[in-house]
């Protein structure tokens, strides 16, 4: 494609309006039709830009004549509206695609990291940006996490300025279905384990080949950092294979387990308290100095820091920023103590494993809040760790059935609720002091809340209320 070849915009979320913003800033004609009502800063900012659209539905008849189509992560790929598209012959990609696109067209050569997996995207996205911030450089973090690639690219361009010294990006699974010539110098693939099942006809595989096109246009000069002990990600690396150098990581096994073609991650053989990352030469770091603990966390540093040796960062600019990184806001966010009981906001855990790593690291007795959209979740992971560690459990959500079903018979007592501010207000009513009310809800927010961050922030102030 051309730079300056018209787009037409499905969605006028942020990926949907960055994509526009972009084409604009190239000289290029965007159109964007949104079958909502309008009413979020999408369809106002597009007006503040005078950027054609429509609202309250799409109407193909009235859309002027583009070959490429950007698509909202959010509109599933057998939405009519997007049969409808590649029924006209118009070809429809993602946000991330178009940025790409426009990325190497504008010369840009610098290197792109890309992270994706079921868990620990953010926690690893926020730390490569965070080391390579500390080392000096000019990054765009972008993606998945908040702003659209495409966004920061239009700003670039319309300020005339060059391309970041690197592109750190977020890539979900629904961003990745879009891709085609998509091409990470470093990709992240984190853990391939059940999230989103919905949307892929409840079946694992096609899960997994969507988090695998990660790799899918990399070469041998690229680099593929992945989890040695995820069984699906060996599984396709099986099936599908890849050109990109190969860099496993495991916070489980020692390096000597997992080297490949001498390079690779793992535990210190000598002295499991710290980790070793073999890539040309060795880097070591001692576990209890890093910022973040808990053994998702071990494996989310020792990628980043693998991402840091691959771009050739210093090792102990590794080292001191991997000991300064604060975190993420909803992931295991200590929020505040009351009367001694910790409550956590874990609002980002919206699929089953990430609720598996909050529980594994609890130490205290739980109150778990729990619930929301459920995704086509299998619980039965959890049953031993709720077993062992949950003695209250709330349900916030319309629709608990399936907690219930699969949790009443291990807990001490378990209650719904309507509310964050009903869930806290139940937990402190339930809770004694030296245990802990987790909000780690498993499934997605929007049947109460807009978003896991509203679900997040809503309990927090509640919280501080209480």
């Amino acid at each position: 494609m051309n730079l300056t070849d018209p787009i037409l915009v499905l969605g006028a979320g942020e990926s949907g309006v960055g994509s526009a913003l972009l084409a604009k800033s190239l000289g290029a004609r965007a159109f964007v039709s949104d079958a909502g009502e309008g009413k979020g800063p999408g369809v106002a900012e597009l007006k503040a830009a005078g950027i054609a659209h429509e609202i309250g539905g799409h109407q193909p008849d009235g859309w002027q004549d583009t070959t490429v189509v950007i698509k909202s992560p959010g509109i599933p790929d057998n939405a009519p509206v997007v049969q409808t598209c590649r029924n006209q012959g118009r070809e429809v990609i993602s946000e991330i695609e178009y940025a790409s696109r426009v990325h190497k067209a504008l010369g840009h050569t610098t290197p792109v990291v890309a992270v994706t997996g079921a868990n620990g995207k953010t926690t690893t996205t926020s730390m490569i940006d965070h080391m390579l911030r500390h080392e000096g450089w000019d990054t765009d973090c972008v993606g998945n996490i908040g702003t659209s690639w495409a966004r920061r690219l239009s700003e670039r361009v319309a300020r005339n300025e060059g391309a970041a010294e690197a592109t750190v990006i977020e890539v979900s699974s629904f961003q990745l279905d879009g891709t085609r010539t998509f091409r990470p110098n470093v990709g992240v693939l984190l853990n391939i384990t059940p999230d989103h099942l919905d949307r892929y006809g409840y079946e694992m595989a096609n899960y997994a080949a969507s988090k695998w096109r990660i790799t899918a246009s990399q070469t041998e000069t690229d680099h593929l950092i992945y989890n040695a002990d995820c069984e699906w990600t060996q599984r396709m690396l099986d099936q599908r294979g890849t050109s990109a150098q190969l860099l496993p990581v495991s916070a489980e096994r020692t390096l000597d387990e997992v080297m490949r073609d001498g390079h690779g991650g793992g535990l210190d053989p000598q002295d499991n308290s710290q980790f070793i990352l073999q890539h040309f030469n060795s880097f070591s770091m001692t576990i209890q100095k890093l910022a973040v603990q808990g053994k998702h966390n071990l494996f989310n540093s020792m990628a980043a820091s693998m991402s840091g040796r691959v771009l050739d960062l210093r090792k102990e600019g590794i080292r001191e920023s991997l000991q300064s990184f604060e975190g993420v806001e909803h992931r295991l966010e200590f929020v505040q103590e009351v009367n001694g009981i910790t409550f956590i906001n874990d609002s980002k855990a919206t699929n089953v494993n990430s609720v598996w790593y909050a529980l594994e690291c609890a130490n205290a007795p739980v109150i778990w809040i729990a619930g929301g959209i459920d995704k086509g979740n299998d619980y039965s992971t959890l049953l031993p760790l709720v077993r062992d560690k949950v003695k209250h459990l709330i349900c916030m959500g319309k629709n608990n059935a399936k907690l219930h079903a699969a949790f009443d018979d291990l807990v001490e007592s378990s209650w719904d609720v309507s509310s964050a501010e009903e869930a806290v207000a139940k937990a402190y009513e339930l809770g004694m002091p030296g245990e802990t009310a987790l909000l780690s809800p498993a499934c997605a927010s929007f049947d109460l809340f807009g978003s896991y961050e509203q679900r997040g922030r809503a309990f927090k102030a509640a919280v501080r209320q209480l």
